[in-house]
């Protein structure tokens, strides 16, 4: 009856978030989109009502994987119909153009989004002494300013901006970007936030569902975020004593709510310490947004009923990144918060954890008998923790602070990944540039599949980095950071280095 409900309300929720986000920017309908997503948690939950047991995991797997190729088809196919469709129109509209301008000379000025005068208005907020203006490009969403650049990237943008805001208030959003040669240039495009702006009749779906969301109010909802915790507190706890063997249905849940509370001891530890990592590590990115003075949503938990017990937390950004600094320290913000946290209780959690003898089937994700050499960063603390009593070798069998612990730290790598709008990537894209986090990406992808194909643990890590999106640029994409912050990314990259990498053979050697 729980786990009913519990799919009630997942389901409510997943169609509200399609709704506002996903539906808008495809002719997919709703339904589809919502049976896709909802498919994993719908088989769980039958399955557990036909059998009072789990489905295989390699179900739950395979369905997942399954789901997310669907999704990923569909939008793909609905995207391309889309732009064949842009593309007929976009003929169609050629030969009426066509026609309008042997009829009207004056057509191609009645074509640009500013007027002459406006125009010049442009060109006189660009000093020669700055960023010296040699051409406007028009462009149907935007215009695009080129010529040389005479001063540093930072007080270039910061005197462009203020000028163009003087002059047109806040109607357009000013992009400084690096051309294909590397060449920096101006883009100026509509401002989703401006008061005075009237949606075109030429935008796409995508384009008119971004601006609504830019245009809605940000409301922090705290009592949504509130019960969603909560919801996760329910969930974690029950596959926290289902992991430990505590637990094996939602009725039991439930009698252990009402009559043996110290059942749930394991799993609620696990769910809240969990929890608190989690959180912390959503809260570090807040706070980065609140520094930078930038919109964003409180930490949402995602509740889920098996696999981890939650699919992670997240914020909502509201407000265009306005720099290559704002984007580095709100990435890594989180990451840096969570592992402070999950460091001490992974250490406490290793120390009150049990030596057993190594097995065939140990892993960095077994519980009952973890191998800590798989992670470099996770034998050194269990040698912290646990001193001589620890051997070349022995397993652990992890105490519920451990397991929540050695999750932090997979969240805390996954997250670090240098791929597209990951935390990772947006280190790697404010330190080198856009052009060359996208190759670091790639490369990332591929070693990530030759590691899986090692180490099967990574194998889904492997398949989810392969639908990750690139990572949108900063407004002032073209100043570079300092050099804290410089090597504060590369840390985090050793970090993420520490992690996912087994020991070396000589450090095995060192601790044993």
């Amino acid at each position: 009856m729980y786990l009913v409900f519990f799919a009630l309300f997942l389901g409510l929720v997943t169609y509200w978030v399609i709704s506002r986000s996903v539906a808008q920017m495809t002719a997919v309908p709703l339904w589809v989109l919502w049976l896709i997503l909802m498919l994993p948690i719908l088989t769980f939950t039958l399955w557990m009502i036909a059998t009072n047991e789990p489905p295989p995991a390699v179900l739950l797997y395979g369905l997942m994987i399954f789901c997310s190729f669907v999704l990923y088809a569909t939008l793909t196919t609905a995207s391309l119909r889309a732009k064949q469709a842009e593309k007929s129109s976009g003929a169609a509209a050629k030969v009426e153009e066509a026609v309008d301008k042997a009829v009207k000379a004056t057509s191609k000025e009645k074509e640009k989004p500013i007027t002459r005068e406006e125009e010049t208005l442009l060109q006189r907020c660009f000093p020669w002494s700055i960023y010296y203006l040699q051409n406007i490009e028009y462009l149907p969403q935007a215009m695009i300013c080129k010529g040389k650049l005479k001063s540093p990237p930072g007080q270039a943008y910061q005197t462009v901006q203020q000028n163009i805001e003087s002059k047109f208030g806040d109607r357009f959003l000013v992009l400084f970007q690096e051309g294909l040669n590397g060449t920096p240039f101006f883009a100026l495009v509509p401002n989703p936030q401006s008061k005075n702006l009237v949606l075109p009749e030429s935008a796409t779906p995508a384009q008119a569902a971004r601006i609504k969301q830019l245009n809605r109010k940000v409301s922090t909802r705290p009592v949504l975020a509130l019960m969603l915790a909560a919801l996760t507190l329910l969930t974690t706890t029950y596959v926290g004593g289902a992991l430990l063997g505590e637990l094996q249905t939602w009725d039991e849940l439930g009698a252990a709510i009402a009559q043996t509370p110290n059942l749930l001891m394991p799993g609620f530890t696990y769910g809240l310490s969990l929890m608190l990592i989690l959180g912390v590590h959503e809260t570090g990115h807040y706070l980065a947004t609140r520094y930078h003075k930038l919109k964003a949503t409180l930490p949402y938990f995602i509740p889920f009923p098996f696999f981890l017990g939650t699919l992670g937390a997240f914020i909502q950004m509201r407000s265009p990144m306005p720099n290559r600094r704002a984007l580095f320290d709100i990435g890594i913000a989180g990451p840096l918060a969570g592992l402070a946290v999950s460091l001490p209780i992974l250490a406490w959690g290793l120390a009150h954890s049990t030596i057993v003898p190594m097995g065939e089937a140990s892993q960095l994700l077994t519980i009952e008998a973890i191998d800590p050499s798989r992670s470099t960063i996770l034998l050194i603390l269990s040698k912290f923790a646990l001193g001589s009593a620890l051997a070349a070798d022995s397993a652990l069998n992890l105490h519920p602070l451990a397991v929540s612990g050695c999750l932090g730290l997979i969240v805390t790598a996954l997250n670090l990944m240098p791929v597209g709008q990951l935390d990772g990537g947006h280190v790697v894209h404010a330190m080198y540039g856009q052009r060359t986090a996208a190759i670091v990406g790639h490369v990332a992808r591929i070693l990530m599949v030759i590691l899986a194909s090692i180490y099967n643990e990574f194998f889904l890590w492997a398949i989810l980095l392969l639908f990750i999106p690139a990572a949108e640029p900063a407004l002032n994409d073209v100043s570079e950071l300092n050099g804290p912050r410089d090597f504060l990314g590369l840390l985090s990259l050793a970090l993420l280095l520490l992690i996912i990498l087994p020991a070396p053979a000589a450090l095995r050697g060192l601790v044993f």
